[in-house]
């Protein structure tokens, strides 16, 4: 649960420099709560396709607050 808040959190702040289907992606699954499978249907992907796109949504914005720490 805290690692979803801290990414929910960290996404306000560097959501920007994401991909808007990335950034649209980890929105529905940290902030709306919608399983892979939802996502992956309003998306017409694949469930692989939409955890690719949160994890390397997720690797950006982590690296991003580990270099400049802005929402520390």
């Amino acid at each position: 649960m805290a690692k979803n808040l801290e990414l929910s959190f960290l996404l306000d702040f560097y959501g920007d420099v994401l991909t808007e289907k990335q950034r649209e992606v980890m929105q529905q699954y940290y902030n709306d709560d919608l399983s892979l499978a939802e996502i992956a249907e309003n998306f017409s992907i694949t469930r692989q396709g939409v955890r690719d796109s949160s994890k390397r949504g997720e690797g950006t914005i982590l690296e991003l607050e580990q270099k400049i720490g802005f929402a520390r």
